[in-house]
């Protein structure tokens, strides 16, 4: 199983990186997934050259086949005037210009770091609809870090809860066609993503 993780931090040390980290921790840990690490910051410029030439470079080619080969995804960004940065947009853009279905059905996870918390609703206005029309199959739980949540309460509770239900879809996709005479109980996906959710 390949657990991807997408890091468009731009510092080193980078908090984008340091989320995409835990997150990323949390969740092999109940799939034992491998994990690899894109970092954004390293491809700039071949994502910029894709635009102008059509053509993806090396290390960008093998940083959208691990995108697609990936059983899952934990995708971070800092945010931008209130959105993600344009370097997180510019890769998918251009990953959907080499192939449009390319996150169809793939569970993602997504992240966000910011200054303050008066941007966390960047999780819902900006990386859930981007990646709902990428076709991905976004987990319910988003996890949005401000400067203040870093050692504070309530932010390793979001991490476990987000990378446990990414870990449950993960899994779950990991049944599909398994070979004839297995007689592991298989949950629907729609009984598993129920579950996630809080009662009432």
């Amino acid at each position: 199983m390949k657990l991807v993780v997408v890091s468009a931090g731009l510092s080193v040390p980078s908090s984008t990186r340091l989320l995409a980290d835990r997150l990323a921790a949390a969740t092999a840990g109940r799939t034992s997934a491998e994990v690899r690490v894109v970092e954004l910051r390293d491809l700039a410029v071949e994502i910029a050259h894709t635009f102008t030439n059509g053509f993806p470079g090396r290390e960008l080619s093998a940083a959208f086949d691990a995108v697609r080969a990936a059983d899952g995804l934990v995708v971070v960004t800092p945010v931008f005037s209130a959105s993600y940065s344009g370097l997180f947009k510019s890769f998918f853009d251009a990953l959907g210009a080499t192939e449009p279905d390319a996150l169809a059905g793939k569970p993602v996870l997504v992240a966000a770091t910011g200054g303050t918390a008066r941007h966390s609703l960047v999780l819902e206005h900006a990386l859930r609809p981007l990646f709902a029309y990428l076709k991905a199959v976004v987990v319910p739980t988003g996890v949005y870090a401000a400067s203040e949540d870093w050692g504070a309460e309530g932010l390793d509770g979001r991490i476990e809860r987000a990378a446990g239900e990414l870990a449950a879809l993960m899994t779950g996709l990991s049944t599909v066609g398994k070979p004839a005479g297995d007689t592991t109980e298989v949950v629907p996906f729609e009984e598993r993503l129920a579950a996630l959710r809080p009662a009432g």
